[in-house]
């Protein structure tokens, strides 16, 4: 029997090439699994595994989130209670914080302890936001997440970013890795089931899809 990746739908994520993306990834390994975009809470329930996506506004994002009935509380019982495997993609990595400070201060789910703050520009020169490709430095290189990235070639450890705001862990060992751009950018945070990515694995050629390989045969 088939497993099913539920991507959801709240007006706020990049849906169709994430869901390309897990498709081919499911194809390509035999992974048997049904990569399905859900806008409801009761499409959540038999969900396997749950992607959140998110471009835009902390604030934005997290609102949408809010107007789907029953959305959080569902999504509260399958991932944190039910310990779902759960991957957060660029805004959708950020919800996961306490808050966020994009215009004003806005509380966030609250599942990794952290908040979201400004990218610092520490060069004249240096753009906000930050588009493109960067490496990434592993904080946690053991971590089973990592193990596809770690043992790649150097030319398959590029990953791409579009963001002007970024995760900052309260805690240490929710840091998997991160890059630099004029700072230290987090890149990549975990807890138990939960997995976040500021990049875009589903933008981030061969890299990308080993990623999502990896959370798709995740079993925390």
């Amino acid at each position: 029997m088939s497993k099913t990746i539920a991507i959801i739908d709240y007006g706020s994520g990049n849906l169709f090439s994430a869901a390309k993306a897990f498709e081919h990834v499911s194809n390509m390994e035999g992974l048997d699994y049904d990569v399905v975009i859900e806008n409801t809470a009761s499409g959540l329930m038999s969900a396997d595994k749950i992607v959140l996506p998110g471009q835009g506004a902390f604030a934005d994002c997290m609102k949408n989130l809010r107007a789907v009935p029953n959305l959080i509380d569902v999504l509260y019982r399958r991932v944190m209670e039910e310990k779902v495997p759960f991957f957060g993609i660029c805004v959708g990595m950020q919800l996961l914080a306490d808050r966020g400070l994009e215009h004003g201060d806005h509380r966030g789910l609250g599942w990794i302890p952290g908040e979201v703050v400004p990218l610092q520009k520490t060069a004249p020169d240096m753009k906000i936001p930050h588009m493109g490709w960067n490496d990434l430095i592993l904080d946690q290189p053991d971590h089973i997440l990592l193990r596809s990235i770690k043992s790649a070639a150097i030319h398959d450890k590029h990953f791409y970013f579009v963001h002007s705001f970024m995760f900052k862990c309260k805690e240490k060992g929710h840091l998997l890795a991160h890059a630099e751009y004029g700072q230290d950018v987090t890149a990549m945070i975990a807890r138990d089931n939960l997995l976040g990515t500021q990049f875009h694995p589903e933008k981030s050629q061969n890299a990308g899809l080993q990623l999502i390989k990896s959370f798709m045969s995740w079993a925390p």
